[in-house]
């Protein structure tokens, strides 16, 4: 072999080694690991269940904002057909313009993000970090007309994407 072909395989080496120590010193010395993740949440703030569920596992109050009599127990049925947990069925105070609020907590996080394909992404958005249940109350507003066909749900919530934690909150641990 000659001296050239021996210094390039030494360098060529030498490199390879060099690399191989710096690949090792960023995975030890990673100071991000826990980014994301409850471990690097803020004291004192919440942890959201971001796990999109299913139909079936989704606790709702179905409440009418509206003029329109009955309108709650119309939508509570069409939900129940859906499979949803309907819990209860009432009026909210009128004033409510969007086609519909949907208010909970940490724990609802993922059932609401659900129920906003329901509404194709219209519905408004109403985040209580004190809430402590995992019901998700729907109050149906003045521009509400229907529910969204399952085509319809299964495409907005392709848009949609995966659950986030709302602002003030961190993604609880995933539970096997």
């Amino acid at each position: 072999m000659s001296f050239a072909r021996v210094r390039a395989l030494v360098v060529v080496g030498l490199l390879a080694i060099l690399a191989l120590v710096f690949v090792v010193v960023a995975v030890v010395r990673d100071s991000q690991g826990n980014a994301g993740t409850a471990k690097s949440c803020p004291d004192g703030w919440p942890l959201a269940d971001v796990t999109l569920r299913e139909t079936k596992d989704v606790k709702i109050n179905v409440l009418n904002a509206t003029d329109e009599v009955g309108r709650a127990g119309s939508v509570a049925d069409d939900f129940r057909n859906r499979k949803f947990q309907v819990k209860k069925v009432g009026n909210a105070p009128k004033g409510v313009d969007d086609v519909a609020v949907l208010r909970f907590g940490p724990k609802g996080v993922g059932s609401a993000h659900l129920l906003r394909a329901y509404f194709l992404d219209n519905a408004e958005l109403d985040y209580d970090a004190k809430r402590t249940d995992d019901t998700v109350d729907v109050v149906l507003g003045s521009a509400f007309q229907q529910l969204a066909t399952t085509t319809e749900v299964n495409q907005s919530l392709g848009d949609l994407g995966s659950p986030a934690a709302p602002p003030g909150s961190c993604p609880a641990p995933v539970k096997k």
